[in-house]
């Protein structure tokens, strides 16, 4: 018998029944749970984007750029473009809530790579609205996309 298998008194004990750090993280950060949340956020994010008119703010953010760094690759977009991509990467990312429930290995690297993604996404429409001193589109779901990506980041296995 391990030494881990007793607890007091004598009696046998498992060590989640312990309230080890490892069964607490578990239960309050779980992967699964946390990839569907930043699924909705974004769906949520990509839907008040669209309400708000974000491409009326972005195409000609991206123009100005181009001009005056033209070796910079960025896009623009038309709104059926825009959102049939976007709406596209919403469902291809919670079509892989199965694999995260499961804890798959292969979803670390990507879960890593999109929350970090979309907290750089909910800081640039927050720092953005300051910086203009206005709502920016997209800046409502924001602080809901943000939050479901540090949520994820916390609970990547």
């Amino acid at each position: 018998m391990s030494r881990n298998a007793i607890g007091s008194g004598g009696r046998l004990s498992h060590r989640r029944d312990r309230g080890d750090r490892g069964e607490v993280r578990d239960r309050l950060f779980h992967f699964g749970p946390a990839w569907v949340g930043l699924c909705v956020a974004f769906g949520i994010h990509v839907l008040d984007e669209a309400l708000t008119d974000f491409l009326s703010v972005y195409n000609p953010m991206v123009r100005a750029v181009r001009a005056r760094f033209p070796f910079l690759p960025l896009p623009t977009f038309t709104l059926r473009g825009w959102l049939t991509g976007l709406v596209l990467a919403v469902v291809v990312l919670a079509s892989l809530t199965p694999f995260a429930y499961r804890g798959a290995g292969w979803m670390r690297p990507i879960a890593d790579a999109v929350g970090i993604v979309m907290v750089g996404n909910g800081l640039l429409h927050l720092v953005g609205s300051v910086y203009m001193r206005k709502a920016m589109p997209g800046v409502y779901s924001a602080p809901l996309l943000l939050a479901a990506a540090v949520y994820l980041l916390a609970s990547v296995p």
